[in-house]
């Protein structure tokens, strides 16, 4: 049988308020959802991924490889410009044809451009930068080898066929001279981009070449 009259007003009443609580309750439910992940969202965002971690660290131990493979470049660089200076001012002289070297002092100076080319053979892989100078070094180094090499060559040669050798002792010596130079330019501003500030290696003499010069900054000032 139908009803005639319509629900209680009460009964009306709390299914008005049973229907306007449940798209309330859908609506609370929804934005917490949204907080949870949009917040949870926002903590992995900031958190960097294995990966990032990974190249992270991958590029702190490059920088500590670089900063002690800068540091032993420069120690075997400034030992050979030592060991050049005086090399390289007699082999000058010799190369001139003012005053010839003895068979002895040729024997000392291949000695010394063997020990360099020793010193420069090792090559460890580091940055771009750092192995453009080691290069750099090394081929100036090869360089004067083959400069001592040629005037000994001229002591035995026939007269005549020294004045040509000689110059191509003095063409040896000024293209290696030059080598060294840019090497020892980019040597010291690896010294200077690492905080060691700058570190002087260029050779004390300029062999009549062109080649650079120290910048007249202190030794161990930053730029």
């Amino acid at each position: 049988m139908s009803r005639k009259t319509g629900k209680p007003s009460y009964v009306r009443r709390d299914e008005q308020q049973r229907r306007r609580r449940v798209p309330l309750i859908a609506a609370i439910v929804a934005a917490a959802a949204l907080l949870i992940v949009g917040g949870g969202s926002g903590f992995l965002a900031g958190r960097p991924d294995a990966t990032s971690r990974a190249v992270e660290e991958i590029r702190k131990q490059e920088a500590v490889r670089d900063l002690a493979q800068i540091k032993e470049l420069t120690t075997v660089a400034r030992a050979s410009q030592e060991a050049l200076g005086k090399l390289l001012t007699e082999l000058d002289t010799a190369a001139a044809g003012t005053r010839p070297a003895s068979a002895a002092q040729v024997g000392a100076w291949k000695a010394t451009v063997d020990g360099l080319v020793h010193a420069h053979a090792d090559s460890p892989s580091g940055t771009t930068a750092t192995n453009v100078a080691r290069g750099g070094l090394r081929a100036a180094v090869d360089g004067f080898a083959l400069a001592v090499d040629l005037y000994a060559m001229s002591l035995e040669v026939p007269a005549a066929n020294r004045p040509a050798l000689l110059r191509s002792v003095e063409r040896a010596q000024r293209t290696a001279s030059v080598g060294w130079s840019v090497a020892a330019a980019q040597l010291d501003q690896l010294n200077i981009d690492a905080g060691l500030g700058h570190q002087h290696v260029y050779l004390r003499t300029e062999q009549g070449s062109g080649a650079f010069t120290a910048d007249g900054e202190p030794e161990g000032v930053p730029n």
